[in-house]
């Protein structure tokens, strides 16, 4: 049996070296908050050993080997939103992901399972039910059916805000890499400018529409790129890397710069005054810590828990809120450039976003996760 952990970063292990199994693959608001937890793990227990699930067409396969951490990949079970003839494959589909992920924890010697929702976490749960304890993480308001699934067989449920509908739920946070936590873009500015090729001392907008990009996004934005350069003010626009941005360039203007991704994350936001972007739970979480006033833009499907994510900033006075379908070249022009453009405002809103959230979570569930490892 494991014993927990005790105390801070570098404190004395004891017993067996706890193996960690984390379960959130498909998009990086699963996939970053599981890495930001295997760290914190790292941190407190550096004899853990953690272990990533996923399936071959995830992000992960990039994100995952990229922080260091082994990738077992299991076959992926998507969850028909509609009635289609693949709902009749479910049940088979299951099984063989629910087998296959049984025999990866067994032969790692899994000590805990920690899901982060999707359709990773779903066989992942099932795999470990009544064998191997489980931790679920939800970090939206509204839980998805993964996680409403786990939170009946786990032994700790953590959820990012107060409200959320699970059973057990204990409020935490949202794990976040420290990269981001203690970012300083005061200190980074000048050499992140430089990084993205823009310019030193101008007003700069960051635009992103989650890790494959958001094509209303992209359209709405770059068409308002005159209007941006007339006001002075540099964009960085992250369009995702299957799709394309051509965007006229204006001499002797701040740049716009497209990028198809966005490596840096830290760089960005150093480079930033403000951002545009979708308001999925992990951004919105990023985005507050690093102190960026934002314009949340909540992708338009799903059951709202975009819209759902962004309230507490936009009521706190960190950002604002446009509709998908509202966000035009005009919108932005009348709404966006104005804000960019406001040094005092800014200043107000940077302020405001620095005191939502919870900092320490990823070492907070790290905690919760090693004492469920050794219970």
């Amino acid at each position: 049996m494991n014993n927990p952990v005790r105390g801070g970063a570098g404190a004395e292990v004891e017993g067996k070296a706890p193996v960690v199994v984390v379960a959130g693959g498909g998009t990086a608001g699963h996939i970053e908050p599981a890495l930001a937890l295997a760290d914190a793990v790292m941190r407190l227990r550096p004899d853990a050993k953690v272990i990533a699930l996923g399936t071959a067409r995830g992000l992960e396969n990039k994100l995952v080997p990229a922080r260091g951490y082994p990738l077992e990949l299991i076959p992926p079970v998507p969850m028909p939103r509609k009635p289609t003839p693949e709902l009749l494959k479910m049940p088979l589909k299951v099984r063989d992901s629910v087998k296959r992920t049984r025999e990866i924890l067994e032969r790692v010697g899994a000590d805990v399972v920690v899901g982060f929702g999707g359709y990773v976490a779903l066989p992942a749960y099932l795999a470990a039910r009544g064998r191997t304890p489980i931790v679920v993480h939800e970090a939206n308001e509204k839980p998805g059916l993964a996680n409403k699934v786990g939170a009946r067989f786990a032994v700790r449920v953590a959820v990012a805000v107060p409200g959320t509908p699970l059973a057990k739920a204990e409020v935490v946070g949202i794990p976040l890499r420290r990269s981001i936590t203690s970012l300083d873009r005061a200190a980074l500015r000048a050499e992140a400018r430089e990084f993205f090729g823009l310019d030193p001392d101008a007003p700069t907008l960051l635009v992103f529409g989650g890790s494959q990009g958001a094509v209303s996004i992209n359209g709405a934005v770059s068409g308002a790129a005159k209007e941006f350069a007339d006001a002075g003010v540099g964009v960085l626009h992250a369009h995702g890397p299957k799709n394309t941005l051509v965007v006229q360039e204006f001499p002797g203007k701040p740049a716009y710069v497209p990028v198809p991704y966005l490596e840096r994350m830290d760089l960005a936001y150093a480079a930033a005054d403000a951002v545009l972007c979708r308001s999925g739970a992990m951004t919105v979480a990023e985005v507050s810590a690093v102190g960026l006033p934002a314009v949340f833009v909540p992708l338009p499907y799903g059951n709202g828990e975009q819209a759902v994510n962004a309230r507490p900033a936009v009521d706190a006075g960190a950002g604002l809120m446009v509709a998908d379908a509202d966000l035009t070249p005009a919108k932005v022009a009348e709404l966006v450039i104005p804000l960019v453009s406001d040094a005092g405002r800014i200043t107000k809103m940077s302020a405001a976003a620095v005191g939502l959230g919870h900092r320490e979570a990823d070492e907070t569930l790290a905690k919760i996760v090693l004492e469920a490892a050794g219970a």
